[in-house]
């Protein structure tokens, strides 16, 4: 249109220059009253300055918010900057606490499955000396039966089992009390995952926002919305908008302002004019609606007329003809405008709303962090530590316990096999005594047989010769020949063997015989006294002996190669 066009050189002023009246059609006179339904359309239309207020206040609010969004991203993207490597440190330090307790949960485990295993075997063995029963002729004659059992004192292994005990126990306690600082470890983490999860929250929303703002228009025209880094272009948009907003109200003010002026040199239009006018919009007569909206309406509405020609008069009225058919436009272009303002002010205040969410998430997890660093995490870590101490310490001990128990089940494994080889051992030294008992028995029959021809030859001889030998010249001539007795003697002590080690006194003059056998070693004479070899059935030495070849063969088995 002409003289609603938004810019100053198309503007419609006071009164037309008369090169702009030739324009138009013939001179005519409308009615008054179509010049007063004009005049109170054109007021009408000036109640648009509400919208041009409400664009002032969206800028100014744009340009505040502006600021906000640039100091809170600044101050998010401070916070984000150590984030990630505080976060990864921590689960860092949760790993590696982790890998301590998993650790020494294993070798715990495989220290006790050890121990489970050496105790078995040392109670399996145990039991065998208590089922072990000692044949009776090795004992004195009258006493209860005894099991090999009753030849072990138990006390050192109740000892080990109680020291033991002690280091499992107390090993148990550290682990347990790890477990529990792991648990709050943990349970530390999850509420910074749910911060976390806020944050990602808040940031997937401000993203999605972010999406949504950038796909509107602005101004008939594909305008992006997207990010902080729009926001300047968009605050731009509004002070164009309201700046557009602006001028187009001031063409409004001037089309008012040429009705009040037209129907005032219209005959009997003062008074309707001044009735008119009298309510003007609060603020058009401020001048909120332009620069120059004050002094131009002001001007028309108390100043006095200036005298026009009846061209003149015509040309100002085809001019608010020829307007006001554009004026409602105009009105609706000030709407659409402040609508396409609301939309984008809305889509800046979500993206502050947006900036704020994700800086209070990130300041929360941040929070978290800080928290958990500066006071529960060192507590966490030195848990881990003096768990590895005690560790250190018992598994030790347990090792040691792990050896005492092996060498106890080896000793008492050596007293059954030992015991098994004493019966094989009497019953070699009874094959032994029946081999000597039988070259005793030929030795004395040869014995008696020598005797018996000795005293025959002494005899004949003595027959034979005897009554020409004087009886003196030997006093030997007529002794019976020496005879032999077989003297059985107590064996003392083994080589190497303590004195005391026997459970008896030597005999009387045991050491004389003793002496005088070895000075007259060839004799040999009889005695009563000698060793007692227990009679052993058959059946024991049996089984002792497969006993003894079974370990035998076990032992082949087990070592390499």
């Amino acid at each position: 249109m002409s003289a609603l066009d938004s810019s100053p050189e198309s503007s419609t002023g006071a009164v037309p220059p008369p090169e702009h009246l030739q324009e138009y059609g013939p001179p005519e006179s409308p009615p008054l009253e179509t010049l007063i339904s004009h005049l109170v359309a054109a007021k009408r239309s000036l109640s648009s300055i509400n919208h041009v207020w409400r664009a002032n206040e969206i800028v100014t609010a744009a340009r505040s918010t502006l600021e906000e969004s640039v100091v809170v991203s600044a101050r998010t993207r401070f916070l984000r900057s150590g984030l990630n490597n505080q976060l990864r440190l921590l689960y860092n330090v949760r790993a590696e606490v982790e890998e301590i307790s998993l650790r020494g949960r294993s070798e715990f485990a495989g220290a006790l499955k050890s121990l489970d295993a050496a105790d078995a075997r040392l109670r399996k063995t145990i039991g065998l000396l208590r089922e072990t029963i000692v044949h009776a002729s090795f004992r004195p004659e009258g006493e209860e039966p005894k099991s090999l059992h009753d030849f072990v004192d138990e006390r050192g292994v109740e000892e080990l089992h109680t020291s033991l005990r002690s280091s499992i126990d107390r090993t148990n306690a550290a682990q347990a009390e790890l477990e529990s600082s792991n648990s709050a470890f943990d349970d530390e983490l999850q509420a910074i995952k749910k911060a976390l999860g806020t944050y990602r929250a808040a940031t997937k929303l401000a993203s999605s926002r972010s999406s949504l703002s950038s796909s509107g228009s602005q101004s008939g025209s594909s305008s992006n919305l997207p990010s902080l880094s729009s926001t300047p272009s968009m605050v731009h948009f509004l002070e164009t908008h309201a700046q557009e907003m602006a001028n187009l109200l001031q063409s409004l003010v001037r089309h008012f302002d040429l009705c009040v002026t037209a129907i005032k040199h219209t005959e009997g239009g003062g008074a309707a004019a001044k009735s008119i006018t009298g309510d003007m919009p609060a603020g058009v007569i401020s001048g909120r609606g332009g620069s120059n909206s004050e002094g131009e309406l002001n001007a028309n509405l108390n100043a006095p007329l200036d005298p026009v020609s009846d061209s003149e008069y015509q040309q100002m009225v085809n001019v608010i003809i020829n307007d006001a058919a554009e004026a409602e436009d105009v009105v609706m272009e000030i709407q659409d405008r402040i609508g396409e303002m609301e939309t984008v002010i809305e889509n800046l205040l979500t993206q502050r709303e947006s900036c704020a969410a994700v800086y209070n998430a990130t300041k929360d997890v941040f929070a978290h962090l800080s928290s958990l660093a500066s006071t529960r995490l060192p507590g966490y870590i030195a848990q881990a530590h003096a768990f590895t101490g005690v560790w250190n310490e018992e598994h030790g001990r347990i090792k040691g316990g792990l050896a005492d128990l092996s060498d106890l089940n080896s000793l008492y494994d050596g007293f059954l096999e030992a015991y098994d080889g004493l019966i094989i051992e009497v019953t070699r030294r009874k094959h032994v005594r029946h081999r000597v008992e039988k070259i005793l028995r030929e030795t004395r029959h040869k014995l008696d047989a020598l005797y018996e021809e000795d005293v025959n030859a002494r005899e004949t001889f003595r027959v034979e010769q005897g009554d020409y030998l004087p009886s003196d010249i030997w006093p030997g001539l007529s002794r019976e020949p020496m005879r032999i007795e077989f003297r059985r003697i107590s064996g003392g002590p083994l080589k190497g063997v303590l004195q005391d080690a026997p459970n008896r006194s030597p005999e009387p003059g045991e050491g004389e015989r003793e002496g005088e056998q070895h000075a007259h070693s060839h004799e040999i004479m009889s005695s009563n006294h000698g060793e007692v070899i227990p009679d052993l059935p058959k059946p024991l030495v049996e089984q002792a002996l497969a006993r003894l070849k079974s370990r035998h063969a076990l032992g082949r088995e087990e070592v390499p190669g």
